[in-house]
């Protein structure tokens, strides 16, 4: 590894007593490689067990990998903590310019830890820690308000990187995000809330080191092949020109898109907000991540009409994709795409995890016309499906709690049904709720099993579309090992860190030319060895906080909703954790 690079460095931050300081962690870096394989290890030695999510003991890790800066799509900072949500491991990765301002400030990994006495903000310039007060943020109801102001307070301006909470961080809500960029998140399992436990509410980071490549010749040489790669993929031009919005329809065909808290796999309203109906009519912009040429984020102009001035509209830009798509549209019955965005919009300004806002609001809907809860637990509010007006209100209520059922609600759909009942269609796996996908058992088995109880552990219903193409029945035990060989790989690729759609870019060969162009002596099984440890390292963490594959609540709701590769029932699903929980304890 080169002396000048800074990966090796860890910046360690005490918020209690506002201080910081810098270790040379090579051996860490040695072992983990980076992003996941290093944060993960940086928790183990730092969140001790049985930590409070929301005390002073719990430790924000944040870490980016060896390819940042250097190779496109490597553009990702993974975040480890102790949920709130979940209680055990907390794991989110966000894009944007976080990774590489990180590491170009010196840095490869940061770890916060403590409780400031008074709201504050990071500003982290290089070897400079600013601790600053953001008292006058605090309790600003806009999180779009928050970042104009670090934006303006704060020097960097095209390099740095500026992540923050909102609202919902501050109350401590335990599905909070921190929003990078504006359009980016690390989005599940509660990061915000972890911040605003700590009154920390956001942090800038910038730096201009320099990185210089091992073998200028051979960087060159991989990074052509992984550009050429990249953008000859029509994987890839598909997300350039769609982006993820372009599953809405696919699913949909197949019955395969969550509606109406699962009730149905098809929406009536599918077309309405599909990806090539928000191309067409509502696309305002594109953008990428830092070193990415893919620019799959895809921005909606909404113009919402002044009430008392006529002619006279705000004008918003925001981000979409196919889960927020799903959380804010099919699942709660809502067709209208401005009120989709309006909704959406809502759940950004609060500063929320947009899937879980969605699942818990879904689930509330049902449970109001089941009669589980009533009007007066929901503050008067007749939550009904496609009424987005009603939505957008129940939204800041998650927020500011004024029931003893939004604050039920405020910490996911699994607590609220323990209190109010409605388990059997309580769409939470592993305590977080259910991504935008119900295509077959492998994909709820991806839930159930992986460590970060998301879609993007394992690809489980790619495997349920195959089967489902193929007319072939799926065996649990087949299931499983497809779903533990999956999550190896995707622990390389966090570990890199490089975006989960470049993963058919990032094969192991290329993969290992590119680390050994900028000094990094990897091989192929070096890499398949590193997946294994550090997957086993987040389970070991899940297990010693409290968690059981075996005693993972399975939503009966799944089961009963036609999904393309269905049907399955409870004994499948069971079988193939078992073989999973067998095969884990092998893995190598």
């Amino acid at each position: 590894m080169l002396e000048r690079d800074p990966l090796r460095r860890v910046l360690y931050i005490d918020l209690s007593r506002r201080r910081s300081w810098v270790e040379d962690r090579p051996d860490l870096f040695a072992q983990g490689l980076g992003g996941a394989g290093v944060a993960i290890r940086l928790l183990e030695e730092t969140c001790p067990e049985g930590a409070d999510p929301l005390g002073s003991d719990n430790s924000i890790v944040m870490a980016v990998g060896p390819l940042v800066g250097f190779f496109p799509m490597a553009s990702k900072t993974v975040a480890m903590f102790k949920s709130p949500h979940t209680g055990n491991l907390g794991e989110s990765h966000a894009g944007g310019r976080s990774a590489v301002a990180i590491r170009m400030a010196g840095y490869g990994a940061l770890v916060i830890q403590g409780q400031s006495p008074t709201p504050v903000y990071l500003a982290i310039d290089g070897d400079q820690v600013h601790f600053r007060d953001a008292s006058a943020l605090w309790g600003l109801r806009s999180s779009y308000t928050v970042g104009s102001v670090l934006r303006e307070r704060e020097r960097g301006s095209g390099f740095r990187s500026i992540m923050r909470i909102g609202r919902a961080g501050e109350r401590q809500v335990s599905y909070a995000c921190v929003i990078t960029e504006t359009y980016r998140h690390f989005g599940r399992l509660g990061l915000g809330a972890v911040f605003g436990s700590k009154r920390l509410k956001g942090i800038v980071v910038s730096g201009q080191r320099a990185l210089e490549s091992a073998d200028r010749r051979a960087y060159r040489a991989a990074y052509d092949a992984l550009f050429e790669a990249a953008t000859e993929s029509s994987m890839m031009q598909k997300y350039h020109e769609l982006g993820t919005a372009i599953n809405v329809l696919p699913l949909d065909a197949i019955g395969g898109l969550p509606t109406r808290n699962l009730q149905s796999g098809r929406f009536e309203g599918a077309a309405s907000i599909s990806g090539e109906n928000l191309a067409q009519n509502y696309l305002g912009r594109r953008l990428a991540c830092s070193h990415c040429p893919v620019a799959c984020i895809h921005l909606a102009a909404l113009r919402v009409p002044h009430p008392n001035e006529p002619y006279f509209y705000k004008t918003s830009m925001l981000g979409y994709d196919h889960e927020p798509i799903f959380a804010t549209g099919s699942m709660l019955g809502i067709a209208d795409v401005p009120g989709m965005l309006q909704l959406m919009d809502e759940v950004e300004v609060q500063g929320l995890d947009v899937m879980s806002a969605g699942v818990a609001l879904a689930w509330a809907t049902e449970a109001l016309e089941r009669g589980l809860i009533s009007t007066r637990e929901t503050d008067g509010l007749a939550l009904a499906w496609g009424d987005h007006a009603t939505y957008v209100a129940a939204v800041e209520r998650i927020v500011t709690q004024p029931t003893d059922f939004y604050r039920a609600l405020a910490r996911g759909v699994e607590h609220a049904a323990s209190i109010y009942g409605g388990a059997d269609f309580a769409l939470a796996f592993g305590g977080n709720e259910m991504p935008g996908y119900h295509t077959g058992p492998a994909c709820h088995l991806g839930y159930l099993t992986g460590a970060r109880h998301s879609h993007l552990d394992s690809s489980g219903y790619s495997l349920d579309q195959a089967a489902a193409k193929e007319g072939r029945a799926l065996v649990p035990e087949d299931v499983a090992a497809a779903l533990l060989e999956e999550e190896r790989w995707r622990q390389v690729l966090a570990s890199l860190v490089v975006c989960f759609f470049a993963r058919k870019v990032y094969d192991e060969a290329a993969t290992a030319r590119a680390l050994a162009s900028v000094g990094f002596e990897w091989s192929e099984d070096d890499l398949i060895r590193l997946g294994a440890e550090t997957l086993r390292r987040k389970y070991a963490f899940k297990f010693r906080e409290g968690f059981t594959l075996e005693g993972v609540r399975i939503p009966r709701r799944i089961l009963e909703t036609p999904a393309p590769a269905g049907p399955f029932d409870e004994a499948f699903l069971r079988q193939a954790i078992a073989s999973y929980r067998q095969r884990l304890d092998d893995f190598e």
